[in-house]
């Protein structure tokens, strides 16, 4: 029998690529590996991402607020190819020095402020509109809490679960059964929560909904890591797909998270509504 366990040596040395889909984009350390400037559009906002769960935050909440009338919310969202390393350029790194999108410039000042982590983006947008995060004490700590629940509960899932299960190259038994379990946990405890509350932070939906979202709405559409949603037994939590139907049925949202995407029905960048609505009315 091959003997699978390992004995790590006294100090670690990055000598190779740790192999599966995504072995380029990582490395332990930072900073750009070439010079690349990122385009600028005309919109007070711009967007440098790419449609995965955590990207997918940030458009969906463009497009809510869009949706709620507030057009001072447009924004130009460009396509950040990590299988490519975009993320490595030195125009993103100047925005995100942790090369890991969405990265976001606020241009609608004398002078762009900067804005890395999907929760920071979603916290100061919520901020600057007046939408989606409660003024009263008690209800917005309800909210930033489940806001970095799910921020917390992101690497579990994807790095992870998703990691082990789907992208690793050979696949074993330890690690997919503990983040299987940790990611059942998770799930558990929205579904506790979601018993009790029509949204997440109470009855009010707010951008903690939105980033959770980002990343459950693959498992409740069943399109997450292959069939993970399957191996996991999504949809035995009752109450997380009431709530998930609810929110994807949302037109921010539906809007939202095709957009930095490639492929059919999705849009790779969006510059105007008409990006999306061309798509849609397809």
């Amino acid at each position: 029998m091959t003997d699978l366990t390992y004995t790590p040596p006294k100090v670690w040395t990055w000598d190779a690529e740790n192999g599966g889909q995504w072995a380029k984009t990582n490395r332990p350390i930072s900073g750009p590996t070439h010079d690349k400037e990122l385009p600028r559009g005309d919109h007070p906002f711009q967007l440098y991402s790419l449609g995965t769960p955590n990207g997918q935050k940030v458009t969906i909440m463009f497009e809510e607020l869009l949706a709620a009338g507030i057009s001072d919310a447009e924004y130009d969202a460009w396509l950040i190819s990590i299988g490519d390393g975009d993320q490595f350029g030195s125009g993103f790194v100047s925005i995100n020095p942790n090369s890991k999108i969405p990265a976001l410039l606020d241009c609608s000042g004398d002078e762009p402020i900067r804005i890395f982590e999907s929760g920071a983006i979603l916290v100061h947008l919520a901020e600057k509109f007046g939408k989606f995060l409660p003024t009263a004490p008690a209800a917005r700590a309800e909210c930033m809490s489940w806001l970095m629940w799910q921020m917390s509960t992101a690497p579990v899932i994807g790095g992870g679960f998703g990691h082990f299960y789907a992208y690793a190259p050979e696949k074993y038994e330890y690690p997919i059964n503990r983040y299987a379990m940790e990611t059942k946990r998770i799930f558990d405890v929205a579904d506790r929560r979601l018993a009790e509350n029509r949204y997440l932070a109470g009855d009010e939906y707010t951008i903690a909904d939105i980033a959770t979202y980002g990343w459950f709405g693959a498992f409740l559409r069943g399109d997450a890591y292959e069939d993970g949603a399957t191996f996991l037994d999504i949809p035995g939590y009752k109450n997380v797909v009431r709530w998930g139907e609810e929110v994807g049925n949302r037109k921010g949202v539906q809007r939202g998270r095709i957009v930095n995407r490639e492929g059919e029905g999705c849009v790779r960048e969006r510059h105007s509504a008409a990006d999306i609505d061309a798509v849609l009315s397809a």
